[in-house]
């Protein structure tokens, strides 16, 4: 399992970020949400401690803790003061090696669970943004993690206890998609970056194991459209189309059409789609990349009337950012590398943030990147290499979902 650490003199606290192969996309097909019950429970006892008594511990050494579900990854999050990192470790580890899952902890969670999925009544865009991943992605990274109810009310303590053996392993077989553990910030304060590796070491000396890899399938519905119906005064558009994957060279000049296109109020989306027609509420569109690929989501919520001219504008907007009079200008490519020179210089100053990167760029590159080196891959952009991207860059097949009360037509975008 990678250990990497970044010391951060300029700071007191420490990052540990601890990635998992145990994410939504590995769950058996009739206990979806399993993932996410564990997500809850490594926080409810572990070792000798139970639910209170964990509590305790990391509260009495400052411990912030939070835990997450990605598809491919259960992740750990963890800040505290750098001079007491030697006495958390031994918690952190006994989360994933021994937690509990005690009985009494199990119903309380899936409770939780039952109540997030009905939630999803009253939260009519990620209901359109579930649905949209689910019928863009490929089986089985189109999980949203939440699982039915039939499923998380099959989960028992056997299928926790025995999948989270199964599943949180140092390494996963073919060696892709293992375990990483990043920390972050005031190391020294924790005795120096050698003495943090030795007792990792020795904390994990006995830990041995592949995961199965994720097999991942196909999707039949990649490229189509759909509308769930919905009583409601408004309406929810969302397009999602493939993007660059992390690894590749065009990954950074996506993230700059993605912040022309989206960010702020100087952004095309945001000057064509609400300022100039005043067809929205709300509209924009991000992009992310993973290992071997990335997505592009567009979002638009706007009411009944004007629906139909939202998403024939937001269409017409993602066209032309590959078309020649789309260029993108020199005023547009200055203020998206300040936006993003700005939001990594404000990651870089954060322990937790700085150690999710590193973790994530561990998974994504097999390597962590420095601030430096990320920032001069933006400073080296020029409108030259921006617009020959701009000019092969497809959106390919484009998967449509809408919710509100009435069918929308969808545009042609090819």
């Amino acid at each position: 399992m990678p250990l990497i650490m970044e010391h951060m003199p300029a700071v007191r606290s420490v990052g540990v970020t601890w990635l998992t192969p145990a994410g939504s996309a590995t769950d058996p097909d009739d206990r979806e949400g399993l993932s996410t019950m564990w997500a809850e429970l490594v926080l409810r006892g572990a070792g000798e401690l139970d639910s209170r008594m964990q509590a305790d511990a990391m509260d009495k050494l400052g411990m912030s803790r939070s835990a997450d579900v990605s598809s491919l990854h259960l992740r750990l999050g963890f800040t505290l003061l750098g001079e007491r990192l030697p006495q958390a470790l031994p918690r952190i580890v006994d989360m994933v090696r021994r937690p509990r899952m005690d009985e009494d902890a199990i119903e309380p969670t899936r409770d939780l669970a039952l109540q997030a999925l009905a939630g999803l009544k009253d939260d009519p865009q990620e209901r359109a943004i579930l649905t949209l991943r689910e019928r863009h992605n490929p089986y089985p990274l189109n999980r949203s993690g939440m699982g039915s109810e039939q499923s998380l009310r099959a989960i028992t303590r056997q299928d926790l206890l025995g999948g989270w053996s199964r599943r949180v392993l140092p390494t996963v077989t073919g060696g892709v998609g293992g375990s990483i553990l990043a920390i972050a910030g005031d190391l020294e304060s924790a005795g120096g970056p050698d003495a943090v590796g030795v007792q990792v070491d020795e904390l994990l000396r006995s830990w041995t194991g592949s995961a199965e890899p994720v097999r991942v399938g196909t999707s039949s519905t990649r490229g189509s459209s759909h509308h769930l119906p919905d009583k409601s005064s408004q309406v929810q558009i969302v397009l999602m189309h493939d993007g660059p994957a992390e690894s590749s060279p065009d990954s950074a000049l996506e993230r700059i059409v993605a912040a022309v296109l989206s960010g702020g109020m100087a952004s095309r989306l945001f000057a064509e789609v609400r300022e100039k027609r005043g067809l929205c509420y709300a509209v924009s569109e991000s992009y992310s990349a993973d290992r071997e690929y990335g997505r592009c989501l567009a979002y638009v919520g706007t009411t009944p009337e004007r629906a139909q001219e939202s998403l024939d504008v937001l269409a017409s907007e993602l066209l032309r950012m590959n078309a020649p009079d789309g260029r993108i200008t020199p005023e547009e490519l200055q203020r998206a590398l300040i936006g993003i020179r700005s939001s990594l210089v404000l990651s870089g100053e954060s322990t937790s943030a700085r150690a999710a990167a590193l973790a994530g760029d561990q998974h994504r590159l097999g390597r962590p990147r420095t601030l430096e080196e990320i920032i001069r891959r933006y400073e080296r952009i020029t409108l030259d290499e921006l617009h020959a991207y701009q000019a092969r860059r497809t959106l390919g097949p484009t998967t449509i979902v809408t919710l509100g009360p009435g069918e929308l037509k969808a545009p042609a975008l090819r």
